[in-house]
């Protein structure tokens, strides 16, 4: 499995509850070590966990050191078919899934909201150091077939090392700032699981160690689900127990379609029974993103600068001391490629064990500790792009960041994200969102938006793209010029792929804003 994204901050509070049982947390049974498709998506060689504060089991760290080293990239297109898979049928690169993937593993309503919750403990070895455990599972599924028993083991086994990825020197404390992250496991079929995290302090008196509580869904609705990880914590301060008939009342709730609102009864003691909405956004490309906290530390011109070397699917490192920046800001840059999808190596917060893998030769877009950063500069990287999000700067460049999108379309973007910045605070976050989604939405359109008169419909109903007529269809020199470079891409294959299946568009937001265009220029023809 594939790691990938964290979200960021800690939503505010939204009540949530289910009937109650006295039935607690189960714990997990021991895992035996195997090897674990996890958190990753590059290539390389296995490596044992790096010596440091925290402990994690060197069979562990290996085996998904190995998963992430495991280049797996997808094959190329030619003019209207693909190129033949490598010799040993495995594509070289791992996709972090199709773009229309997303309309049926992340944005589906009436799937259960998760399907675990974790709680994950550090426990102290006899050499003093800690190691990240599950301490308790629910629900405990039963009655496995052994493949399905096999992957839940494997998956069991990845999610320890992303609750505590930064291997600090982990002490008993009285105090602890609750933070809030995410990460993504894909498997090689192209399905996904998204963790949510919620790392804090529990109740109690004198000195405790953090623990995390982590929600397992293949749904992703980030905002969402860090206000149900408030519920947890709001409980989490009172029992355990009080967790449990929270999570089993959501477990039995439909996930709600975009716009609708699910309500949950929860009853807490002492206070009564609780009535918690969930409320999913009416624009479901929209639910999974916060770009205010990268317009907050990165000014326009670099995240125009960072857009560019994302959409040539070059190597990004973004840097920050909290889990909770790197989560936020390495998904708003992921969602900037909307209704594209960031098809490689996709690590929002990568373990410390795993430092050493930020050198694979394939694309990458991973977050990193600041603290690290003398240890990823030793890095040999071609063609990498080095962001400081604490500093709001880029530590180090390709060079040609500033020549790589059409200058016409990269000024408008520029003009308008300078003037949505300077208005922030005039606009809510939803409005912000939608503003600056809409911004790099309508590059797309002006660029590739002709993609559907250019594929060829045969009697069976498939369709093949007609590339050397797409691109040349755009008159444009410097338009032209980029486009070639961005249909070889991995994003733009997977895009196309997905349309070759059906007439039916996969991204019906992304049509309706085509369709938008064209009747605006055919209104001004006419006018």
């Amino acid at each position: 499995m594939l790691l990938a994204l964290p979200i960021s901050r800690c939503a505010p509070a939204l009540p949530t509850a289910p009937p109650l049982f006295s039935s607690p947390l189960r714990p997990v049974p021991s895992l035996h070590p195997r090897e674990s498709e996890s958190a990753t998506g590059g290539s390389g060689a296995p490596r044992s966990a790096a010596p440091g504060p925290l402990h994690v089991g060197a069979t562990m760290a290996s085996s998904i050191s190995s998963l992430f080293r495991r280049s797996l990239r997808r094959p190329g297109r030619r003019e209207g078919k693909q190129e033949a898979p490598a010799a040993d049928g495995i594509p070289s690169h791992m996709p972090l899934g199709k773009a229309g993937e997303r309309s049926s593993i992340l944005y589906s309503a009436g799937q259960f909201f998760f399907e675990y919750l974790v709680v994950v403990s550090l426990k102290k070895m006899p050499d003093g150091r800690y190691e990240p455990k599950i301490a308790y599972q629910f629900p405990k599924r039963e009655n496995l077939l052994k493949g399905q028993k096999e992957e839940e083991e494997r998956l069991l086994q990845a999610i320890p090392l992303f609750c505590f990825p930064d291997g600090n020197n982990w002490e008993p404390v009285t105090t602890f700032p609750s933070e809030t992250f995410s990460f993504v496991l894909t498997n090689v079929d192209g399905s996904r699981k998204i963790g949510y995290c919620r790392r804090l302090l529990p109740s109690g008196r004198g000195v405790r160690l953090p623990e995390v509580f982590c929600i397992i869904s293949c749904l992703g609705c980030f905002g969402l689900f860090s206000k149900i990880l408030d519920e947890v914590e709001k409980r989490r301060q009172i029992s355990m127990a009080v967790i449990y008939p929270f999570m089993q009342g959501l477990r039995e709730s439909p996930f709600p379609a975009p716009g609708k609102t699910v309500t949950i009864k929860s009853f807490i003691p002492e206070s009564g029974t609780e009535l918690i909405e969930l409320t999913r956004p009416v624009d479901a490309h929209l639910e999974h993103v916060e770009f205010p906290a990268l317009l907050q530390r990165l000014s326009p011109i670099l995240i125009l600068h960072i857009f560019a070397s994302a959409v040539l699917e070059r190597r990004l490192i973004f840097l920050a001391e909290e889990l909770s920046v790197l989560s936020q800001c390495i998904h708003a840059v992921a969602a900037l490629l909307y209704p594209f999808t960031w098809a490689h190596t996709y690590i929002p917060v990568v373990p410390e064990c795993l430092l050493d893998t930020v050198c694979c030769p394939t694309p990458f877009m991973v977050g990193i500790q600041m603290r690290h950063l003398e240890r990823v500069l030793e890095q040999p990287m071609e063609e990498a792009l080095i962001v400081d999000l604490c500093e709001g700067k880029i530590i180090r460049a390709v060079g040609d960041e500033e020549d790589i999108l059409p200058m016409k379309l990269q000024n408008e973007m520029l003009a308008s994200l300078n003037r949505h910045n300077n208005n922030n605070n005039v606009h809510t976050s939803e409005q912000l969102n939608a503003l600056v989604s809409e911004a790099f939405v309508q590059f797309f359109v002006r660029l590739v938006g002709h993609y559907s008169s250019h594929i060829k419909w045969s009697k069976n109903g498939l369709g093949t793209f007609q590339e050397r007529a797409f691109c040349k269809a755009i008159t444009s020199k410097t338009n032209r010029r980029f486009v070639k470079k961005f249909v070889k891409t991995n994003m733009f294959s997977l895009f196309i792929e997905d349309a070759e299946k059906s007439r039916i568009p996969q991204e019906a937001y992304f049509q309706q804003k085509i369709t938008e265009y064209h009747q605006q220029k055919k209104h001004r023809r006419d006018s």
